[in-house]
């Protein structure tokens, strides 16, 4: 679509030209009947260049295209009013423009899910805590396995994790029936008294672009899913969002901040040498999960019974034991960490994968000016 919309912008564009020609003298145009002035023919140029720049930008993956795009529907329409007869065919052109415009303002502008995504995510990254270099006896207060986990992340020596920045892609599902949706994630965690998960996910859904952002912040939770950016799908929020968020956050704690673990509010009990369970506490509530570990230290399971499972419109929430399997890990920003991976839910019918993910980057403790990716890409997919 993207294609298609930004060739149709810059033909158009380039159609204007005509009137363009037709009222600065440039040339004979047998085209046109109507007469054209010059002034007119001054605005049918303005229209050309606003149009077919609207189609370069979308073209481009620039993000503002739509700002562009709402001027030049506006002005060509009004050079099309004045040449009626000649041009009228051009308002389809327009009307699908218009369409464009407004999923791009949905999608990019203001009040989109993204521009909140970003307000809240450079809100939260303003003032970083401080935090010194880790070192063994930061590790003796831990687990056997837990402080293994740490040092074969890379973590010795190194800052500790106040926050971090993450970029995925991958594939979800609603359920084990339904087909699956490609998408990219953006995501901003921060740690300390209050922490904070911010999760920005762009996904196609029947070829059309899904919006879903999910935000935790001191303690509560709300995750919100529009189709179009325009059509809500989902809206969860309350004390049943709260506590299946809280587990994300434990989750997100053990496998892209291990780092983070060794001052996280977190209970722990030894089971064996390869398993250890953990209690996490954040704001009123507490949640467990057991971590599983291979022979080379690596975390290779993480499975709660804290977790619920949402609806289909996010009304109700039903507890469902939830797991996130790892499968490959990588070293990336002077850290190893599992990069592929995949979420399950336990559900009382079979156990099936709901999400697969990938690690494309993440950088720690990032500062407020840190550029949260917009990957260069439009939304119009």
């Amino acid at each position: 679509m993207r294609w298609i919309i930004g060739i149709v912008a810059v033909a158009h564009g380039l159609i204007h030209l005509l009137g363009a020609a037709r009222g600065l003298g440039w040339g004979d145009v047998p085209q046109l009947v109507e007469p054209i002035s010059t002034g007119l023919g001054a605005a049918w140029l303005a229209a050309a260049v606003l149009t077919t720049t609207t189609g370069l930008l979308l073209l481009a993956r620039n993000r503002w295209w739509w700002i562009a795009g709402a001027t030049a529907v506006v002005t060509s329409q009004i050079v099309i009013f004045t040449s009626w007869t000649d041009a009228n065919v051009g308002t389809a052109a327009n009307l699908i423009l218009l369409l464009a415009v407004i999923y791009g303002c949905a999608s990019q502008g203001p009040r989109s899910a993204r521009a909140q995504y970003l307000r809240r995510a450079r809100a939260a990254l303003l003032a970083p805590a401080a935090v010194g270099v880790v070192s063994e006896t930061d590790l003796q207060r831990l687990p056997a396995p837990v402080s293994a986990y740490i040092r074969q992340s890379g973590a010795l020596g190194q800052p500790g994790v106040t926050n971090f920045h993450a970029q995925f892609h991958g594939r979800i599902r609603s359920s084990a029936t339904k087909p699956w949706m490609s998408f990219t994630g953006e995501q901003v965690n921060t740690y300390g008294a209050e922490p904070t998960r911010l999760f920005y996910m762009d996904a196609t859904m029947l070829g059309l672009p899904v919006d879903v952002l999910h935000a935790f912040v001191a303690g509560t939770a709300t995750m919100r899913v529009k189709a179009l950016s325009l059509v809500t799908m989902v809206n969860a929020s309350g004390p049943d969002m709260d506590r299946a968020e809280t587990v994300t956050v434990f989750n997100d704690l053990c496998v892209l901040a291990p780092a983070a673990l060794i001052h996280a509010p977190i209970n722990w009990h030894t089971l064996d040498e390869h398993h250890v369970q953990g209690t996490y506490t954040s704001a009123a509530n507490t949640v467990t999960a057991v971590l599983t570990f291979n022979d080379d230290h690596e975390l290779i399971d993480f499975v709660s019974d804290d977790r619920l499972a949402g609806s289909t419109d996010g009304k109700t929430f039903t507890r469902q034991r939830w797991s996130t399997p790892i499968s490959a890990y990588r070293d990336i920003d002077s850290r190893r960490l599992g990069t592929i991976g995949q979420a399950h839910w336990h559900a009382p019918e079979g156990e099936f994968t709901y999400l697969e993910f990938d690690l494309d980057h993440i950088a720690y403790n990032r500062p407020y000016a840190i550029n949260l990716g917009w990957r260069g890409r439009s939304r119009v997919t």
